[in-house]
């Protein structure tokens, strides 16, 4: 700008200043922006997968797949995470518990009725005595596994199992009652009380328990162990059950009665998260048979059997039928 050399200097600085603000602003009017951008883009990654495409499935495949090359049934087997069919079919198995008691114990017959000071009671001592050894072998397996098992202090953790697993039972709670009981207890347990109403009432311990067996058994392999051991509860308690009508059939909620049950205990060694769950009860071929209960029944209705009418009319004589017709 030769004009701007004979202008004072302030002056000159405020119009070169007014000029490049000038040329800034014509610039910046020449900017187009895009029209296609949304005003909101904070979502638009939300936006963005509104629409996704799907691959949609082949239908047709099996009819070309047999026109593939291995090769090319590999690739497409890879694209898609399918892992190779094989020649041998394997299914996976779990055995949490065993079928039945290996070793059963044999209650000593009237048991709960004999004084030790007897004769008969005296022998029953000299019969557990001579059967210990076995237990004690069965007792130093489980501490190989579980180094704080006692079976003076395992006999009271029985019995919080054991009232624990009747509780769950009354209260028709399953899930509790899978934890207390095993695969083999459980529809022995819950068959017959499927359309009752059960009251069931803990009172006391006549005799502080006591485990009288321990045995251990090994399956399919030496490392898969099993052991049971058999528990002596002599308890009092009362039961009562009733119908789906609300009638009583079995037992009494106010009789309380002095029961002797010899219950199996298992638990899967093996296993770090075995629990002691009840398996069976041992029933003894002297203890007499158990009351049976009163079942109720729909009556049937009575059947009234109809009587023939005996047909009154006098049958008309010849003579009479041909006057009628006249």
């Amino acid at each position: 700008m030769p004009g701007m050399l004979n202008m004072p200097q302030d002056i000159a600085s405020v119009i070169f200043e007014n000029s490049i603000v000038e040329f800034v602003y014509n610039i910046y009017l020449m900017v187009r922006e895009r029209h296609t951008k949304h005003w909101a883009p904070a979502f638009k990654k939300l936006r963005r997968l509104k629409v996704q495409k799907v691959k949609l499935p082949n239908f047709r495949e099996e009819d070309t797949i047999s026109e593939l090359t291995p090769d090319q049934i590999r690739s497409r087997m890879k694209e898609q995470g399918i892992l190779p069919p094989r020649s041998w079919m394997e299914r996976p198995i779990t055995i949490s518990a065993t079928g039945a008691v290996f070793e059963p114990y044999i209650p000593p017959e009237g048991d709960g009725k004999l004084s030790s000071l007897t004769l008969g009671g005296a022998k029953q001592s000299m019969e557990f005595l001579s059967k210990k050894s076995k237990s004690m072998l069965a007792v130093r397996k489980i501490r190989s596994f579980e180094d704080n098992f006692s079976p003076s202090t395992f006999a009271e953790e029985a019995q919080d199992i054991y009232i624990k697993a009747h509780k769950a039972l009354v209260e028709k709670d399953y899930d509790t009652l899978h934890q207390c009981v095993t695969e083999l207890c459980f529809p022995l347990m819950t068959e017959d009380l499927k359309m009752c109403t059960t009251r069931w009432q803990f009172l006391k311990s006549l005799e502080p328990p006591r485990v009288v067996h321990a045995r251990c058994t090994d399956i399919i392999n030496k490392e898969n162990i099993f052991s049971q051991v058999t528990v002596r509860f002599h308890t009092q308690q009362t039961l009562a059950v009733y119908d789906r009508f609300g009638r009583l059939i079995y037992g009494s909620e106010v009789v309380a009665k002095d029961v002797v049950e010899y219950v199996v205990f298992e638990k899967h060694l093996a296993n770090s998260y075995g629990l002691w769950r009840i398996h069976e009860k041992i029933i003894p071929d002297w203890m007499p048979a158990r009351e049976p209960g009163r079942k109720t029944y729909v009556q049937q209705k009575p059947v009234v059997e109809s009587e023939p009418v005996a047909d009154t009319a006098v049958p008309a004589t010849p003579t009479e039928q041909s006057a009628a017709v006249a």
